[in-house]
């Protein structure tokens, strides 16, 4: 009863949100002319950007959440991992703590971010740190011993007081950056304009299905550079599913009572790929990054199974250490063209 009251509370608050966004429209130039601006400034000089002489990797979007930067953060430090010394850093959204912290035994995800602390408990040899300045980061994590070779910085697209090597702007297959407007009415943090300080452009969560003439049809309409390359993703979910005590096949959930808790940006396409495996579940539906009340965290653990994110479990799992029902499923990206894009990314590194 309790979690259906608060998912009534979400339904109502989404609804809200979605009027008052309708109502600023008339500040929408106002904040064109502000990031426009901003942009202008820094593209001159008269804003000052840092730029370094080592491999740093900037992975962000135009728009607020949802395009799957952390899979993509992922795929890069799989790719590296063996060759460099990586590290992370992150802003650390949603963390109690200030200033720089590098992930350690006693970090976890209320310290660092769900995020940061996901890659953390993910990646042994890498170096995960979080700092809202990344210059200051910077330092710090080039200060380390041993110093990485190579720095991810993750949602960093609009942070423009650094000035990354390269630069993988993502954009979501079912909501392009072309197709949306500026907040506080739409999603964008920028003007679209902002796209052309991309090395790369990645269609996220495309459908299986993509046909090359879709795929040229959406080139078109990004209007990508002479420079830029763009390339296609898609979300790979695992077949096992994993809580804190063992792993099961998710064909093992069929025929059980689940309820799926989801605080991501987009949870659509993990609703529709459980669908498509015939699992029976009802849907919590949060906003990203949500912090679990208590309340909220006392009416999940009488739910009888639950399946969450693996972001959604980095905050959860604290709460359930005694229970055997929460489960999470990892999703990895493929990129079409893989070759390619590895060979980029490799070839940036190397030229530094």
């Amino acid at each position: 009863m309790a979690v259906k009251f608060v998912s009534k509370i979400k339904y109502y608050t989404l609804v809200a949100m979605k009027l008052i966004r309708n109502i600023l429209l008339p500040v929408v130039p106002i904040y064109y002319l502000v990031t426009w601006l901003r942009n202008k400034f820094y593209d001159a000089g008269i804003f000052k950007s840092t730029s370094y002489d080592f491999p740093l990797i900037a992975v962000g979007n135009l728009s607020v959440g949802g395009t799957g930067k952390t899979p993509m953060i992922e795929y890069l430090i799989r790719l590296l991992k063996s060759n460099y010394e990586v590290a992370t850093l992150s802003r650390g959204y949603g963390r109690t703590t200030k200033g720089f912290v590098l992930a350690g035994e006693n970090t976890d995800a209320m310290r660092i971010g769900d995020e940061p602390f996901q890659f953390y408990s993910k990646f042994e040899t890498i170096k995960v740190a979080v700092d809202a300045n990344r210059r200051e980061g910077i330092v710090n994590l080039r200060a380390l011993t041993p110093k990485p070779d190579v720095i991810l910085l993750d949602d960093a697209f609009q942070h423009r007081k650094v000035k990354a090597g390269f630069y993988v702007l993502l954009t979501s297959y079912n909501a392009l950056y072309v197709d949306d407007f500026l907040l506080p009415t739409g999603n964008l943090r920028e003007p679209k304009q902002g796209a052309k300080r991309a090395n790369v452009i990645v269609v996220t969560k495309c459908p299986s299905s993509l046909s090359e003439q879709e795929k040229s049809e959406i080139i078109k309409r990004l209007k990508p550079n002479a420079n830029q390359d763009v390339f296609f993703s898609s979300i790979e979910y695992s077949n096992t599913v994993y809580s804190l005590a063992e792993e099961q096949p998710l064909e093992f959930f069929k025929d059980k009572k689940i309820t799926l808790v989801t605080g991501i940006a987009n949870a659509n396409p993990l609703v529709e790929y459980l669908k498509s495996k015939a699992l029976d579940f009802k849907h919590l539906n949060f906003k990203d990054h949500h912090l679990f009340s208590e309340n909220e965290i006392n009416a999940l653990k009488e739910e009888h199974i639950i399946l969450t994110t693996e972001k959604d479990y980095m905050r959860l799992s604290p709460h359930f250490k005694g229970e055997g029902n929460l489960y999470y499923l990892p999703i990895q990206v493929s990129i079409d063209d893989k070759l390619r894009f590895d060979r980029l990314i490799n070839n940036y590194i190397e030229s530094c």
